[in-house]
């Protein structure tokens, strides 16, 4: 199975762009962040006159996350478990996705910027990325393969973005921002990007877009272009313990230089 992660960042300006990518990697699944659209203004059509069934869930002008399947999604469960009715941000979808052996649980995730630091918006931010942990653990318990994919909003490591030092004040890279995600990783799942060996492959690119690759399986730069990967891939974190084959991935490259209206 292919999986591959893309955070579009206005799915409606880029929907040609997705299309012919769509066409030329031809993914069995595809997690989508930053639709910055509604559910009823997402381009189904164009999705689904490739074979892809579309699992939504839209926000007006921001965020917005959903995920494209070749094969029926099961359970597909919007939002994040934990928050209260405040909380209207569309960042969290999930869904089971049949495979030829079993099911995936397959999440699309859009986590919070966070930024400024010391605002509510990085209180926000932490909170959310522990909701998230608390989730991600109840997952392993169901013991099925788990791709959580997505912008993870996060910088793990200085080797992640092009210059660590500007990147002191921001969200991204504060310590607890990267400690709320590596309590992720420690619950029992792999960071499928380097466990490719694709961290360094990817750093002459992230660098050369001048942006960093945030978080998840995605990465910042993912918004110029999508990443794939073989058996649970690039999902910032696939279950450790869900082993189906072998994990291949890389990033495509070939949309970075396609034009958007």
């Amino acid at each position: 199975m292919k999986i591959a992660t893309w955070n579009v960042n206005s799915v409606r300006s880029r929907v040609d762009s997705v299309v012919a990518w769509l066409k030329e990697a031809a993914p069995d699944v595809v997690c989508l962040q930053e639709l910055k659209c509604t559910d009823e203004q997402f381009p189904k059509d164009a999705f689904e006159g490739l074979g892809y069934n579309c699992a939504v869930h839209g926000q007006k002008t921001y965020n917005g996350v959903a995920i494209l399947s070749k094969r029926p999604m099961e359970d597909v469960t919007p939002r994040l478990p934990g928050g209260d009715d405040s909380d209207d941000h569309a960042r969290y979808i999930e869904a089971i996705v049949p495979a030829a052996k079993g099911v995936v649980r397959v999440g699309s995730i859009y986590a919070p910027n966070g930024n400024p630091i010391g605002t509510d918006k990085f209180k926000y931010k932490l909170a959310w990325l522990e909701r998230l942990n608390k989730h991600a653990k109840n997952l392993l318990a169901l013991e099925e393969p788990v791709a959580l994919m997505g912008d993870y909003n996060v910088i793990p490591e200085p080797e992640d973005c092009y210059d660590p030092n500007a990147w002191m004040e921001d969200a991204l890279y504060q310590p607890e921002s990267r400690a709320a995600l590596r309590r992720v990783e420690y619950l029992g799942y792999t960071d499928a990007f380097r466990a490719c060996g694709l961290a360094e492959a990817d750093a002459a690119t992230t660098a050369d877009m001048s942006r960093i690759r945030a978080g998840g399986i995605s990465g910042s730069t993912a918004r110029s272009a999508p990443r794939t990967a073989g058996w649970y891939t690039r999902s910032r974190w696939r279950a450790s313990r869900a082993r189906s084959g072998p994990a291949r991935g890389r990033p495509a490259r070939s949309p970075r230089g396609w034009y958007l209206p």
